[in-house]
């Protein structure tokens, strides 16, 4: 049977969990752990995301994450994809670091958020890592009790289920995660009994099942020749083994809208140029931080991604 298309929510909450490759360790350091949230946070101002809520064990990911306008896909695709070549280059490996396609259901935060993020910072309980919560220093849970700074993450959405006043919000949530010390797994946090993919009474699920599912992006040679005929290039010298800084910036271009519009790889953008990923990489960086200083830019690429979309 195939499966069930996405569904983007704009503003929605998602529970989302990576796992690793076999169930094989995805974290070798404490270093490992602080550069995936640099990942994240490039990834915050990028994608323009909330993250509500982490957990990071040896060979899995908890993340509650709310959407905007871009698909929780990029979102998380961007993650797994830049961790997983961190990890195979530090640890002079290849293949595979994550397993298969990501876990993700769309949750009602309003009935579900404060039960899931308790059971999500508990997580190292269950597992016979920590006594309490409180003690494991990779869930957010420490961060909403006040004990690490994380500027990532958010906080005050969650607390202020609690109480009107931060302090007094942060002892009854240290209570209430206290009091599901003791919960075993719980099932209905990973899928919705109606549609699999949304947690929510009947009223929520009905309500987004009537939003349309993400619909494809064109493809790579729709994009290449989309950024190519305004700018009267052909892709043979695209293709070509000149330095020009034009050249660069449109393979760049085209880089871009790709890994956004999830219509390639950026290894297959690469090797249809005849550039190795290395290069590839360092042009769509560029791209994007003049997108990030360039007003012109900047419009003519969100432009380009409704256009395409």
């Amino acid at each position: 049977m195939a499966r069930k298309p996405r569904l983007h929510v704009e503003g929605g909450f998602y529970h989302v969990i990576l796992r690793g490759n076999g169930d094989e360790k995805i974290f070798f350091s404490n270093q490992d752990r602080a550069h995936l949230f640099f990942l994240i946070q490039e990834g915050i101002e990028r994608f323009e995301y909330r993250l509500h809520a982490y957990c990071l064990m040896s060979n899995h990911i908890h993340l509650v994450i709310q959407v905007g306008s871009l698909s929780l896909s990029k979102i998380v695709q961007n993650i797994s994809f830049r961790y997983t070549r961190y990890i195979n280059k530090r640890k002079n490996r290849g293949g595979h670091l994550f397993q298969g396609r990501y876990k993700a259901i769309l949750i009602d935060a309003d009935s579900y958020m404060v039960e899931l993020v308790r059971y999500i910072h508990n997580n190292p309980v269950r597992a016979g890592l920590v006594e309490k919560a409180v003690e494991y220093k990779w869930s957010s849970h420490q961060v909403y009790l006040g004990l690490q700074e994380l500027p990532l993450l958010t906080t005050d959405w969650l607390l202020g289920q609690f109480a009107k006043t931060v302090p007094q919000a942060r002892k009854k949530f240290a209570e209430f995660v206290d009091r599901g010390s003791e919960e075993g797994h719980r099932n209905d946090l990973y899928q919705g009994e109606q549609d699999s993919r949304v947690l929510g009474d009947d009223r929520f699920v009905e309500k987004v099942q009537e939003v349309k599912p993400i619909i494809r992006s064109p493809g790579l040679a729709a994009i290449v020749k989309y950024v190519c005929e305004p700018r009267d290039v052909t892709e043979k010298e695209l293709c070509s083994l000149s330095r020009q800084r034009k050249f660069s910036e449109i393979r760049g271009i085209i880089g871009w809208l790709v890994t956004r519009l999830e219509a390639a790889t950026l290894s297959e953008v690469a090797k249809r140029f005849n550039r190795d990923i290395a290069t590839m990489s360092r042009a769509v960086r560029r791209i994007e931080q003049v997108r990030l200083k360039s007003a012109v830019l900047k419009k003519e690429l969100e432009r380009s991604l409704k256009e395409l979309g």
